[in-house]
């Protein structure tokens, strides 16, 4: 009776801690309600990501500056400049000039010959 009341126990507290994954402190991408998102951010230079690993979260604040092809955009802060991939539905709605300090929610795509950024969200300041 114990052993079974054991392996119970067991099953009970891992099936309980696989659904428990970890919770990114980045906005909610379909709340649609606003409020307090929550800690502090914590927000890295262009000079930083390029020395990153592949797929790595990052916030950047900056510009962006230019477009450079389909969904393909150059960024920029005070330590340099570096691409960005924002797909329509990442700009949710909003109009960004080169004079606009935004932003960009996403991770490191680092290539053999370049590092990038795969943007997940787009915050206008």
């Amino acid at each position: 009776m114990k052993k079974i009341s054991m392996i119970a126990l067991a099953g009970a507290l891992i099936a309980g801690g696989a659904s428990a994954g970890f919770q990114p402190d980045m906005p909610q991408k379909n709340s649609g309600m606003g409020g307090f998102v929550g800690g502090t951010e914590n927000i890295v230079t262009v000079s930083q990501v390029k020395e990153m690993r592949d797929d790595v979260p990052v916030i950047v604040k900056g510009n962006i500056i230019q477009r450079m092809g389909d969904e393909k955009y150059l960024f920029q802060d005070a330590t340099g400049s570096i691409t960005v991939e924002i797909d329509n539905k990442d700009w949710r709605g909003q109009t960004v000039t080169p004079s606009d300090e935004v932003k960009l929610y996403g991770e490191v795509d680092s290539g053999l010959f370049k590092t990038e950024i795969d943007v997940d969200y787009v915050e206008k300041m």
